[in-house]
């Protein structure tokens, strides 16, 4: 990669500046594209937008900003989107500084900050080598996500498209989610998320679906599926309540039981009901969310281990198995019973086993406890 040093003052970056918004910022008289689509939305709050005019009116130097150099001859920024948009917007009179506005300030202060100089490094070199650099210099300390990195190789309409309807908060696609998605829109998470779900049933990962899509006009298929499975989560749980639905793995959930049709929402959230209130589930935790895809499943008929495990069932504590143990002298009944050669097992060689499962309404009691050796317990688990 080719890097050339170049030097331009504040005045010289903000002519010609216009922020239409979701449609581009532009700047150093329109031949910058200040917001590219692989860029973060605005991130800094006003306190750390004030941070950068204090050090220009102190003379402080700012951290290099990095251009790229594109097709057209045009440019298009790297890195130092925060600094550049903290400088452009206080001369646009979007917030104050020691509560006066650009506008207001007195002359010599507002040539002081127009004149500043900004340490530009413009780069030159293939996709592959910006996004590598992209990733290595400095973000003025805020780490990128997985997914702001992602948006630095697929750029294009697509990628506009989708962030339109993701990347807003508040709106669109980031306010449909807000019950059902962690994560924060202009951070890309919620756009990240919306591809998983879709890339799902393609056995792909967000990464893969993306290459596939990058030059597709529009994100109109991936809206849709998005549409798709918030539907079904607000058909399915209508009445559940938002703590439980949130953060669900809902791309493996909707692609495992969308084929069901004969979904008794009532009896679910009775069954949901149940479950939250049950003290074996989620045992020393009120968070209970895996309650909500083991009430689904148990309906269905299509219980597995991991939705039992996820309940996080209350397990037999260290005194219980112990005492146990010294019941059953150290014998596994089941190699008793297979008349098998070792029977008796020291304590860390044996497993605790609910001889009537939860599922049968079995409780974590001493009356219901056995102690089997681990090969016996792991081929009882296996039996699903």
């Amino acid at each position: 990669m080719k890097i050339t040093p170049k030097t331009i003052t504040v005045r010289q970056l903000y002519e010609g500046y216009v922020d239409r918004g979701d449609d581009g910022v532009v700047g150093y008289g329109g031949k910058l594209d200040i917001r590219p689509s692989f860029q973060r939305a605005f991130v800094y709050p006003e306190k750390q937008q004030r941070a950068v005019i204090d050090s220009v009116l102190s003379g402080f130097p700012l951290n290099a900003i990095y251009w790229s150099v594109k097709e057209d001859g045009t440019y298009e920024l790297l890195d130092g989107q925060q600094r550049t948009l903290s400088l452009c917007r206080f001369i646009d009179g979007k917030f104050s500084h020691d509560l006066v506005y650009f506008e207001n300030k007195p002359s010599d202060i507002q040539e002081k900050i127009l004149s500043y100089e900004l340490n530009i490094y413009v780069c030159e070199g293939t996709e592959s080598e910006k996004l590598k650099w992209f990733e290595t210099i400095n973000i003025q300390g805020l780490k990128l996500t997985d997914q702001e990195l992602r948006n630095a190789i697929f750029t294009g309409p697509w990628l506009s498209d989708a962030k339109r309807y993701f990347s807003q908060p508040g709106k669109g696609g980031a306010k449909m989610a807000a019950d059902y998605v962690n994560g924060a829109a202009d951070r890309q998470e919620i756009l990240e998320e919306a591809i998983h779900w879709a890339a799902i049933p393609h056995g792909w990962d967000v990464q893969e679906y993306m290459n596939r899509h990058a030059k597709d006009p529009n994100a109109a298929e991936l809206w849709l599926y998005f549409n798709q499975v918030v539907t079904w989560i607000q058909t399915v749980f209508p009445k559940t309540n938002k703590s439980l639905l949130k953060g669900q793995p809902w791309g493996e959930v909707y692609n495992r039981f969308k084929g069901y049709m004969a979904i008794d929402t009532v009896k679910l959230q009775e069954r949901i009901d149940e479950l939250v209130m049950d003290d074996e589930v989620s045992y020393g935790s009120r968070l209970k969310k895996g309650v909500v895809v083991y009430a689904l499943a148990e309906q269905l008929g299509c219980v597995t281990p991991k939705d039992e495990s996820g309940l996080n069932l209350r397990e037999f504590t260290p005194a219980q198995k112990l005492a146990q143990r010294k019941v059953q002298k150290g014998v596994c009944p089941v190699c008793v019973a297979r008349g098998m050669s070792k029977t008796v097992y020291d304590l860390e060689e044996m497993e605790a086993d609910h001889i009537k499962p939860w599922s049968k309404g079995g409780k974590t009691e001493l009356s219901n406890c056995q102690m089997l050796c681990k090969f016996h317990n792991n081929e009882k688990k296996a039996k699903w």
